[in-house]
């Protein structure tokens, strides 16, 4: 048995306001149509999730919107900046097989360099981009059997290229 994860860091936001919190940034209109584009790949290459679970940030949020799922989606503060080991236990949390979870740099891609067994072949994989999604697999029967180095990059794309 397998699950899988969708791991994107949320798209471009903006940061024309100044008195805004980091928190209620929202996306730009670059982000918005990076987040409709990356749906869109989603579904073209079937990867289809279950469920999400996102940061509370304006920008996640607006990213998931973007991405135009009918998943169930749940947002949490604790995924707000958080490192590997805190996405690692959220993670472990969930119960359905694909799970799409959308979070912030650096610890999204601290994250993704952390599961997987070899990064995918991409010269932008260490740095994930805003928009940024890698599908990993992991041979498991459930979320708590997954551990560091255990995934198999199945998919990575950012926007740039998706978008061309």
């Amino acid at each position: 048995m397998t699950v899988t994860l969708i791991l994107m860091r949320h798209a471009k936001s903006a940061w024309d306001d100044p008195n805004l919190a980091d928190h209620d940034r929202p996306l730009n209109t670059r982000g918005h149509n990076a987040s409709v584009a990356m749906g869109d790949w989603l579904r073209a290459r079937g990867h289809m999730p279950d469920a999400a679970i996102s940061s509370s940030s304006t920008r996640t949020g607006q990213t998931f919107a973007g991405l135009g799922f009918d998943a169930p989606v749940s947002y949490t503060r604790t995924l707000y900046h958080a490192g590997p080991e805190v996405m690692l236990d959220v993670l472990r949390n969930q119960i359905v097989p694909c799970v799409l979870m959308l979070g912030h740099n650096p610890g999204i891609a601290d994250f993704a360099g952390r599961l997987v067994t070899h990064p995918p072949r991409h010269p932008r994989f260490a740095e994930y981009p805003t928009g940024a999604i890698t599908v990993i697999e992991f041979d498991a029967t459930g979320w708590n059997d997954i551990g560091w180095r255990s995934g198999q990059p199945i998919d990575f794309a950012i926007p740039r290229e998706v978008m061309l």
